[in-house]
């Protein structure tokens, strides 16, 4: 079949979230006055997962200025983003909001959000950005299938015919998309030279597929970022308290995180929680969420010896409504406690050795089996994606084909909580945009 032509751009961006927006933006800026640039977005609503972040509030980035360190919170990607973060990490994501009117604010955790704490204001910046860096954007409009020219049949025999069509254009891409209205005899057909593919965690096979069309790779997508669901009368008339500091342990694994621990309707949930299931996500997924979670309420505190000298001067007292942790909530104190098989009126003179063991273990390394995982909030964040190794980190750049970029979660990169994914996101879209314009530079000279 011919290589038939369709609507032409010079850059096509496939995602309307942040990565896609930011390489879209960057490059808009950069490449040669009268370039064409184009997002098109599947669904009918951009900037999606930027708008319910945060719980609405949008968490931009992490106040981490040193690139080491920053990708220190990447399960997947950590060594492959020292160069890129070099180059444009959180500080240049803070410089390039605030040129934009938009000031930053930074939470005690680090977390940074807009000083308007609504995510709209970044929508906003963003779409008011694209309009001044002259891209189009296209909603509702969802691609099924990308060819590049070497691979489609009689390309050599067309390539009169397009360069008639349109003058010294470069076409190295032919895409082919839906309308979402299911009839295909209204599908669109888009060519361009540069293509950008920007359509977030690989959880969503439609996006994934687009890369594997391309000759691409994909590392399996497995869930990161999820709480944890626990059944356990220890836990459940307790929903809400949550402990500034805790140690998680996975029973028969390396893995262990700590942090903030909150107890929630269903189990477990908090940073400490987020953080195990960022890092242990393969590990995690191949025991299909059926494991035993130990939790030490206590790190770093001689439970043992505290409770002995509790024993000592509080003697008259009961250990329910006097707890020596005050780190703890009352009411997780007492359902530890109870755990510990210790009657509501027992005094600590009279706890005995083995209620006092028993306790001890229920501070420091109480177990809890995990029979399950739930989504953290509206949030959807996925492990897996096209293998690092395909790609060339300084340009985001294809290894397989020039022209062809990615950005953002399609690749084999995931942060923990607390901003790390969006800043994956605007560096690597930057650093995709600003490359796209150089490209676009050097094809028209």
């Amino acid at each position: 079949m011919p290589f038939l032509m369709g609507e032409h751009w010079d850059c096509i961006v496939i995602g309307g979230g942040a990565a896609g927006f930011f390489a879209a933006i960057e490059c808009g800026q950069q490449a040669p006055a009268g370039s064409s640039i184009l997002i098109l977005e599947k669904s009918s609503k951009l900037l999606g997962k930027v708008k319910i972040s945060g719980g609405g509030r949008c968490n931009v980035t992490h106040h981490c200025y040193q690139a080491k360190e920053l990708t220190k919170n990447y399960p997947r990607g950590e060594k492959s983003l020292i160069g890129p973060f070099h180059r444009w990490g959180a500080e240049q994501t803070v410089q390039w909001f605030e040129d934009r009117g938009v000031s930053l604010k930074v939470e005690k955790d680090g977390r940074m959000f807009p000083i308007t704490d609504d995510s709209n204001t970044i929508i906003k910046c963003l779409l008011e950005a694209a309009r001044s860096a002259n891209v189009t954007i296209r909603t509702s409009v969802g691609v099924s299938r990308i060819q590049s020219v070497e691979e489609t049949p009689s390309s050599v025999d067309s390539k009169n015919s397009r360069e008639e069509e349109e003058g010294d254009s470069q076409v190295n891409f032919r895409l082919t998309a839906s309308s979402g209205r299911g009839d295909s005899a209204n599908d669109s057909v888009f060519t361009c030279q540069k293509l950008l593919i920007a359509t977030g965690g690989t959880r969503l096979a439609a996006g994934a597929k687009l890369a594997t069309q391309l000759g691409h790779t994909l590392a399996p997508a497995v869930p990161s970022l999820f709480t944890m669901n626990i059944e356990d009368e220890r836990l459940s008339d307790i929903p809400g308290i949550s402990v500034e500091r805790a140690l998680l342990r996975v029973k028969g694994s390396k893995l262990r995180s700590e942090g903030p621990l909150l107890v929630t309707h269903w189990g477990l949930s908090g940073p400490a929680i987020l953080k195990l299931s960022a890092w242990g996500a393969r590990e995690l997924h191949e025991r299909d969420y059926q494991f035993e979670l130990i939790v030490n309420w206590l790190p770093n505190q001689d439970v043992a010896t505290q409770l002995e000298n509790t024993r000592t001067n509080w003697g008259k007292r009961t250990l329910q409504a006097h707890s020596p942790f005050p780190e703890l909530a009352k009411r997780l104190w007492t359902s530890l406690v109870l755990a510990a098989g210790i009657e509501e009126q027992t005094t600590w003179a009279q706890l005995t050795k083995p209620q006092t063991q028993a306790l001890v273990r229920e501070l420091s390394e109480a177990h809890f089996p995990v029979t399950g995982k739930s989504l953290n909030k509206d949030e959807f964040v996925t492990c897996g994606g096209v293998l690092l190794k395909e790609i060339q980190m300084k340009t985001m750049q294809s290894k397989i084909l020039p022209d062809l970029y990615f950005a953002g979660e399609v690749m084999d990169i995931d942060g923990i909580t607390g901003g790390f994914n969006f800043q994956n996101a605007w560096c690597s879209g930057y650093h995709a945009g600003q490359h796209m314009a150089l490209s676009l530079m050097a094809t028209n000279i």
